[in-house]
């Protein structure tokens, strides 16, 4: 069993001040020492098209190798039309060809958003679940976390603010136990 764990996080979302990055930063704050994030760059893959999976451009490559070195894998995703961003579907996608070389297969996951909206990010997060459980991506379950961007979900410092920081210490917890009892495969 590793002491140390690499983490990939894929935030859905490309905007510059975006709630989503605020939200994957104030999560590795929350993350024992052990536990290195390292956010991975989806902005400037090529749309997916399976005419180019004999040869993937250089940042297809780049993310494959990014997924296989993780030990796991967390997604926070933005909802756009009750459902993932094109961006990051993209991301999964090319990451998952050509078929019978996927680079997910066997990485436990953990999956949040935040939003503005009331109910979170809840459907983006199902239809990811979705994809995520039909790559062999053992994701976990509970507790959900269906986060409501408000004035004070972050502090100055880009932590997250009383109200959230408990719940979401809680996830975090959990999410860290997850990673350690189901070992990635592929490392």
């Amino acid at each position: 069993m590793s002491s140390t764990y690499t983490i990939a996080v894929f935030v859905g979302s490309l905007r510059r001040d975006s709630f989503n990055r605020k939200l994957a930063h104030a999560m590795t704050l929350l993350a024992p020492a052990e536990f290195t994030f390292e956010q991975s760059q989806i902005d400037d893959l090529p749309l997916y098209n399976q005419d180019d999976d004999d040869e993937p451009a250089a940042s297809v490559l780049r993310l494959k190798a990014e997924i296989t070195k993780a030990h796991g894998l967390l997604f926070i995703t933005p909802e756009y039309n009750r459902s993932m961003p094109g961006v990051l579907k993209n991301a999964i996608d090319l990451a998952s060809r050509p078929y019978g070389q996927s680079a997910w297969s066997g990485k436990p996951a953990g999956v949040l958003g935040v939003s503005i909206s009331a109910a979170g990010t809840a459907m983006a997060q199902q239809h990811l679940r979705n994809v995520l459980a039909y790559l062999d991506v053992p994701t976990l379950g509970q507790p959900e976390a269906f986060v409501q961007a408000k004035g004070d979900l972050f502090d100055a410092d880009g932590s997250l603010g009383e109200g959230t920081r408990s719940f979401m210490q809680g996830w975090m917890d959990r999410y860290v136990d997850w990673i350690k009892r189901h070992p990635a495969q592929h490392i």
